[in-house]
This record gives C-alpha cells, structure tokens and sequence, in this order.
C-alpha cells in the first residue's frame, strides 16, 4: 500500500481525511506534530500555513509516495501557491473537502485552485 502525506490548511479536514482512510473512529483534535498512521503522514496545517515550515513538508514527503494537497471548498483561503507541487519529489492530487458545505461554486473554485498549484488529478 502507498504512502501518503496530507497538506492543507488548519482545519481542512487532513486529519479526518486520515482518520476515515485508516478506519478510526471520527474526532477532532489539533494536529501539533507529524503523526504516522499505518501508510498515511498526517501534518500540521502550520507546516503550509508558514512558509518558513514548508520545508518540513518537502523533507517528510521523501518518504512518502503521494502528497494530497487538501482544500477546504467551504473556505475562501487558499494557501497553495500556483506550480507549488513541483517542490515535491513526488506526485501530487488534491482534495476536494468539506464539499457538503460548500456550493457548486466554491467546490469548482478549489478543484481550479488545486489544479493551478500543480494537483493532479482532483478528487471531491
């Protein structure tokens, strides 16, 4: 099986992404660290949010297979830069979340953002 990292913002749903993956029971909590479950690299929002903690998500992702860009369609932040998956040695798709609160609007938005930060394919 491959291994993953998660990358998103705080609270675009990386770690319930991860939990429901791993077949965990569904609860919120604050990622504060990177945390290994079974083949799936959960990361603190933190590590995209600041720039200058990118880099950690670079190094980590030497390990994995995959990287997941995850975005938040019901939020108007966007925190990937344009061509932004080329820093990883890896293949990039992205993550479509939370797509039940947003509009049809918002979730083709973030499917086009992801797509400019270099995520491909797309999945909602």
């Amino acid at each position: 099986m491959k291994k993953i990292i998660l990358a998103g913002h705080v609270a675009c749903g990386k770690t319930t992404l991860c939990q429901c993956l791993n077949g965990m029971e569904m609860k919120y909590k604050k990622t504060q660290a990177l945390e290994v479950i079974n083949t799936t690299i959960d990361t603190p929002g933190e590590y995209v949010e600041r720039r200058s903690l990118f880099h950690a998500l670079v190094v980590t992702s030497v390990e994995a297979d995959q990287v997941l860009f995850v975005q938040d369609a019901s939020q108007e932040r966007f925190m990937f830069a344009p061509g932004q998956a080329s820093a990883f040695p890896v293949p990039v798709a992205g993550v479509v979340s939370k797509a039940d609160l947003a509009t049809p609007e918002q979730i083709r938005q973030a499917a086009e953002l992801l797509e400019l930060a270099g995520a491909s394919p797309v999945f909602v």
